[in-house]
């Protein structure tokens, strides 16, 4: 199939484009939110920047939405009806916010749309009224087994902590650091150390790295930290799992489910993490131990083959009829492995 969706998401995308498909994304020159294409990713040749302005003329066979925007977007461009005219699905990456668990999802009772959640924590909060639902949970590419565990520190990888705050639990990170120093990831780090009063002595700001890199230093670190207290389940979560790094975890949204106890530790109580999080520094082996159940949950739940079958079914079956709909996730939902 000809897959039409844009360039949101990067490590969902990364394990979406592995699938079978043709799968174009609008590029520009500009790039931005509306024009990224590929992004010099490392993706297979079947992943093709397709410029706006030839959609019209292009074979798609169905779309994935994911910011309501698209909707006017594709009609403009495609010039057919997504959901009528041509099989879609709105891709829903994110927790509710706002009135919650009230928060009416932007395609709530758009039949002929399905909504696909990334977890059943999101399919649980947001009400879509009468929109067909399905979830399909997280793939992840697999990043091998790195961990070493070397460094007594804990790696977190948090995005933007300073402006998302008590979103991502970054003022829980001062806490954490009284159990060993941090080692913190991710974009627009360079204002935390200010933010929550810690010296480099308690706090070392890693950035934004290529994932490669990423996964090489994350997986030097004794424990993985994930603070986040109201976001869909992080897919840096799910990679540290895969790398073999034991995890500490508040027991909020998705991750309760995602990550065993026995893996390292989950609880609300920040008190009962950090004395988890002080033995698991203080006994390497352990840590190893843990890391090793974590590496074998994510296999099993979180391995790219399930989630690329569970598309292929909806795909599939979106692809006989224009608007297959609730017909698609039906049929899906009896030959889907999750």
């Amino acid at each position: 199939m000809r897959i039409l969706l844009w360039h949101v998401h990067g490590g969902w995308t990364d394990a979406f484009v592995r699938g079978g498909h043709d799968y174009l994304l609008p590029a520009t020159a500009e790039g931005g939110v509306w024009g990224l294409g590929r992004a010099g990713r490392d993706w297979p040749a079947n992943v093709r920047n397709v410029d706006p302005a030839a959609l019209r003329n292009a074979e798609v066979d169905a779309v994935i939405l994911q910011r309501p925007e698209e909707l006017a977007a594709c009609e403009r461009l495609l010039g057919r009806r997504p959901g009528r005219d041509v099989p879609a699905f709105y891709l829903e990456h994110n927790t509710p916010k706002g009135n919650v668990p009230n928060s009416v999802h932007p395609m709530a009772d758009r039949t002929d749309i399905p909504v696909v959640h990334v977890t059943h924590f999101n399919s649980l909060f947001w009400d879509t009224g009468a929109a067909p639902t399905l979830v399909i949970e997280h793939g992840l590419v697999d990043p091998g087994q790195l961990y070493t565990g070397r460094l007594p520190r804990l790696g977190v990888v948090i995005n933007e902590p300073v402006r998302r705050w008590r979103v991502t639990g970054t003022d829980l990170l001062a806490r954490f650091s009284q159990v060993a120093p941090l080692e913190v990831f991710g974009m627009g780090g360079a204002l935390l150390p200010a933010a929550i009063g810690l010296g480099p002595d308690a706090l070392t700001i890693r950035g934004d790295l290529p994932g490669d890199r990423l996964h090489r230093e994350l997986s030097e670190c004794r424990v993985y930290l994930h603070p986040l207290r109201w976001t869909s389940l992080g897919l840096a979560l799910l990679e540290a799992m895969h790398l073999g790094m034991p995890v500490v975890a508040l027991a909020s949204t998705e991750a309760s489910r995602a990550v065993p106890p026995e893996a390292g530790a989950i609880s609300t109580n920040v008190d009962e993490l950090c004395a988890a999080a002080a033995m698991l520094l203080a006994d390497p082996e352990e840590a190893r131990r843990r890391g090793n159940i974590a590496r074998q949950a994510a296999l099993a739940h979180y391995g790219l083959a399930a989630f690329l079958r569970a598309w292929d079914n909806v795909l599939g079956d979106a692809g006989t009829h224009p608007a297959a709909g609730s017909g698609a996730l039906l049929a899906a939902r009896e030959r889907s492995p999750r």
